[in-house]
């Protein structure tokens, strides 16, 4: 199990398969995130978030409510998109997310489906070139 830091929350992740949501087998859905990917727990690896624009921050900040659409989620995600674009560590956050397929939240300032986007385009060139 990893624990990371996401502004003044600890974040636990789980290797990859055993968090499921729900309790009923047909219902549940894994996360996309592999926590093959991260970085071991040497501290040098993870000293980048202490220097993040959202240190100290709610983290509801940069994560989704359950239910959460439309014109609310947008305002929310513009919010904290412009967190992130000061950020002195935006590339590193943003690597950081694309590297372990970050399932959650705004990240290196990018959505979900922002980050989803640039994957799908990594692994058709990936196929396309093999």
């Amino acid at each position: 199990m990893n624990k990371f830091w996401r502004g003044s929350t600890v974040i636990t992740v789980k290797p990859y398969g055993a968090t499921t949501m729900g309790t009923d087998p047909a219902r549940r859905r894994f996360s996309m995130a592999d926590t093959r990917r991260l970085p071991g727990p040497n501290a040098d690896v993870w000293d980048w978030q202490l220097d993040g624009n959202c240190r100290g921050m709610d983290s509801a900040f940069f994560f989704h409510p359950d239910g959460e659409r439309g014109p609310a989620r947008s305002r929310r995600e513009a919010r904290a998109k412009a967190v992130c674009q000061s950020c002195p560590v935006l590339d590193m956050c943003r690597r950081h997310a694309l590297a372990v397929q970050e399932p959650y939240g705004i990240w290196g300032g990018m959505s979900e489906s922002e980050r989803d986007t640039i994957l799908k385009s990594r692994r058709r060139q990936l196929v396309l070139t093999s």
